[in-house]
């Protein structure tokens, strides 16, 4: 039961980034003996809370307060355990004892701590093995541990991120169990997840985020999943999207792309198809398998399949040249590490991956020919300002992202695939980049596109792939393509 005065009061939280309010005066207050649950979509303020009350974020209005003698313990989705040390080694870093210590490392009081600590969840395993070794469940608990080394009483507060993203379904009451307990001895607990069934098995209290703003704040005993639904995307009916691009698939050209079993990364066993003149959304939360795909189809990343064919021919050895060999472009979702080249200029970046168009009879390159189709690529995309020789890294993030759009259709691909491909730009790049992938549908490219933006999957896609713990999970289109559709089953509350 919580207690009266909080161990945590965050008061009118404001956090401005340059192209939106990410935090716009939010309240929270945390008790000891209470389970808080912090739920929201893709970009509802969760994740910048985080950061701020772990300091990685300064706020930019509004103030956190502990109560007296409580601090602030995290642990985050990657729990952050070295995997080649041990449950003692790692408890042991955390506490500042490490290899260049003048004690052994491995002394008789921290073999004895680490597993008191271990043993107060319930939990028993070999902790001088290394934690790559050991399940996820057990390197959960390692993480509270390592989280509790030091509390000298049990009313601190202690915030999990995500912390079931690589848990299996029984190793989730593992770490419950060991949450439970830490709220019965008094700690005061913000659980951070997308997962809305475990939200309401755990928390006591709901606070749900809708763009920035808290929309929620409610006792888990008078909330059930469809008003969490509801709540979260703030829709109480169908909103059909409005895809500019229905009705122009060709089936009888044959599909662009046909994979059956596909595996990889987060990915286990995905069935997929499209069209010529389609775009095929790709739905789902963090982990779900959804963020891996494009790369594993271009070759980016391994991938296996025991069907793999690009307009009817097979393609079973992939990488990123020879996908480009067969008409197929890529633009990754981190563009300033994997999309471009960030000291190049414009110019070079929208050129480099395919010169041979530009290359003379002796490996020299075109400069003129180069200049002037660099000039008429952005003038078409609207890249401001329009500066070939610019370094690339000066562009705003919307103009950065124009350049490899552009690049990626350069040579009018067979099959375009997009990964956040509006991420972090400003509302008139979207709809540029909007018109720009419309017009590609148009001449007949598939397109595939993977977002955490159900709006932009709703206004791009003729069908969606909902995908959840590595496989299909649904398949929207027509007046099924709704928010609240994509919602319930990404989060398996169909």
């Amino acid at each position: 039961m919580a207690v009266s005065t909080p161990l945590l009061r965050v008061t009118g939280l404001v956090k401005r980034f340059p192209s939106l309010v990410a935090l716009d005066h939010l309240d929270l207050d945390v008790h000891g003996g209470e389970v808080v649950a912090v739920v929201g979509h893709n970009g509802s303020g969760k994740s910048t809370l985080v950061k701020i009350l772990a300091g990685a974020y300064t706020a930019d209005d509004g103030s956190v307060a502990l109560a007296e003698s409580t601090d602030l313990h995290f642990i985050h989705q990657n729990l952050a355990l070295i995997g080649e040390l041990s449950a003692v080694e790692n408890l042991g870093l955390a506490n500042g004892r490490g290899a260049a210590a003048a004690a052994p490392f491995r002394s008789t009081e921290e073999r004895a701590r680490t597993r008191e600590l271990i043993e107060r969840f319930g939990a028993g395993f070999d902790i001088d093995r290394p934690v790559r070794e050991l399940t996820p469940a057990q390197r959960a608990v390692i993480a509270i541990s390592r989280a509790l080394e030091g509390w000298t009483h049990p009313a601190n507060v202690i915030v999990l991120d995500e912390p079931t993203e690589s848990l299996h379904r029984n190793e989730v009451e593992v770490l419950f169990a060991a949450v439970r307990q830490l709220a019965a001895e008094g700690a005061g607990v913000i659980f951070v997840s997308h997962r809305l069934d475990e939200v309401l098995d755990l928390a006591d209290r709901v606070v749900v985020l809708r763009d920035g703003s808290k929309v929620a704040d409610e006792p888990v005993t008078e909330i059930d999943q469809a008003r969490l639904v509801e709540l979260i995307t703030g829709d109480a009916g169908a909103v059909v999207g409005d895809a500019q691009s229905a009705g122009r698939r060709n089936e009888d050209a044959g599909p662009v792309l046909r994979v059956r079993g596909l595996r990889g990364a987060t990915v286990d066993g995905l069935d997929l198809e499209l069209y010529p003149g389609e775009v095929v959304g790709l739905a789902g939360v963090l982990g779900s398998g959804r963020e891996a795909v494009p790369s594993l189809l271009y070759g980016a990343a391994p991938s296996e399949a025991r069907e793999y064919t690009v307009a009817g021919q097979s393609y079973a050895r992939r990488s990123p040249k020879a996908s480009l060999a067969r008409g197929i472009a890529f633009v990754p979702g981190d563009r300033g590490r994997l999309g471009a080249i960030l000291e190049m200029s414009a110019r070079e970046n929208l050129t480099l991956p395919q010169l041979r168009t530009l290359t003379g009879p002796f490996g020299n390159i075109l400069m003129k020919e180069e200049r002037d189709e660099t000039d008429g690529a952005m003038a078409a995309y609207q890249v401001r300002p329009p500066l070939a020789e610019q370094k690339f890294t000066l562009f705003s993030g919307g103009n950065q992202q124009k350049v490899v759009i552009a690049r990626a259709l350069r040579d009018d691909p067979s099959l375009l695939l997009l990964d956040e491909p509006t991420q972090g730009v400003d509302i008139g790049a979207k709809a540029t980049i909007y018109e720009t992938i419309d017009a590609a549908a148009a001449r007949g490219t598939a397109v595939l596109v993977s977002s955490s933006d159900d709006k932009e999957l709703m206004r791009l896609c003729d069908r969606v792939i909902v995908m959840r713990d590595g496989r299909m999970a649904a398949e929207l289109s027509g007046a099924n393509l709704t928010e609240r559709r994509l919602v319930s089953e990404g989060y398996g509350f169909a």
